[in-house]
């Protein structure tokens, strides 16, 4: 459970940190990304552990409703899926076609100049 919620919100992370304040980057990049411990960011940043805790807590809470209401990780999770299906199909059924397996390719680079 620990690993997927972690997971979890390095992905909403990285969809919307540029709507975060920098202290709150800096605590969830510290927290979630570098795996400091709440008394290690605590003594980073010169405050109580108590606030470390209450500023993440906070912010985890922001990132979810920025997902409920935006739903970029979850549509990239789907679209990422059905691409593969895609590809998949394609591979199997038109394995010879270069045509379809070069739109395939230009669709997966959109997503990798987006990240």
């Amino acid at each position: 459970m620990e690993l997927e919620k972690t997971n979890n919100m390095n992905t909403l992370y990285e969809f919307y940190n540029v709507l975060l304040t920098n202290k709150q980057k800096g605590y969830l990049s510290l927290y979630y990304g570098d795996d400091y411990s709440l008394g290690e960011i605590a003594e980073e940043f010169e405050v109580s552990r108590q606030a470390v805790y209450d500023n993440i807590k906070r912010t985890e809470k922001i990132l979810m409703d920025y997902e409920q209401k935006l739903k970029l990780a979850q549509n990239y999770r789907l679209r990422n899926k059905k691409l593969d299906e895609l590809a998949n199909y394609a591979e199997e059924k038109y394995p010879d076609d270069r045509s379809l397996q070069r739109l395939i390719a230009n669709l997966e680079e959109l997503d990798d100049k987006d990240e």
